[in-house]
C-alpha cells in the first residue's frame, strides 16, 4: 500500500483529482478522522472534511506514475 497526504481546496481540485484517479484500476481511499470514503467518488469526497489535508491509501505497490499524477495535490 502507498500512503500521502493530499489537499483538495477548490471544488475544481475535487475534480480533476477524481478524473485522475478513476484511471487507475487498483482501489484509492481518502481518509479524514474515522471516515473513508473512495476516491473514485466525488459525492464521498464532498463528505469529507476538506478544510484540513486528506490521507491517500492507494492499494498498490507500484504507485510511481500514480504519484507523478497526483503531485500537485500531495502535501509535503
Amino acid at each position: 500500500m502507498t500512503k500521502a497526504t493530499v489537499s483538495l481546496q477548490q471544488i475544481n481540485d475535487v475534480k480533476d483529482f477524481v478524473n485522475i484517479v478513476m484511471k487507475y484500476d487498483f482501489d484509492i481511499d481518502l481518509v479524514s478522522g474515522r471516515y473513508a470514503v473512495d476516491a473514485k467518488s466525488i459525492m464521498g469526497i464532498f463528505s469529507l472534511d476538506l478544510s484540513k489535508p486528506i490521507e491517500l491509501n492507494a492499494h498498490t505497490d507500484d504507485a510511481d506514475k500514480f504519484i507523478s499524477d497526483i503531485a500537485k495535490y500531495i502535501v509535503k
